[in-house]
């Protein structure tokens, strides 16, 4: 019988896993090619950078569901030539999927991305944590 998975069963992106993770390796045996990505954290934001070059803004697509962020694109082109008896017509597609788990820790509602030099930025924002702490002795009655 076969193990079964939950949605618990998945780490979220933390920087202490991400790099042990064959799930954000690129895969070049398969029929396309995943496009890199470095994550990075520091104490507001984690952020996604996905090399993404010569692809139309319009093109990406990002999805949050549930703890699921997914970035994905579908794009055809299609070139017909006519010349003097020949005919050559030519066409080509290209996709690609990729989905993060992210931790509980961030504000979906803030999520954001920008495109610059075939770089596609997602800036995943931490939720605010409590900044101070009211500490204070309790009596023992």
């Amino acid at each position: 019988m076969l193990p079964s998975l939950t949605r618990r069963s998945y780490k979220p992106f933390y920087m202490s896993n991400l790099f042990d993770d064959d799930f954000f390796s690129f895969t070049p045996s398969r029929s396309g090619s995943l496009p890199a990505v470095n994550i990075r954290e520091d104490e507001k934001n984690y952020t996604l950078e996905l090399a993404v070059p010569g692809m139309n803004k319009n093109d990406l697509k990002i999805d949050v569901n549930e703890d699921l962020l997914t970035i994905s694109t579908e794009t055809k082109n299609e070139s017909e030539e006519k010349s003097e008896g020949y005919k050559r017509k030519e066409f080509s597609f290209t996709s690609f999927c990729r989905s993060f788990y992210i931790p509980d820790n961030v504000n979906k509602d803030k999520i954001s991305a920008s495109y610059r030099d075939g770089i596609l930025y997602v800036e995943i924002p931490k939720e605010e944590e409590e900044k101070s702490k009211i500490s204070r002795q309790i009596k023992i009655s």
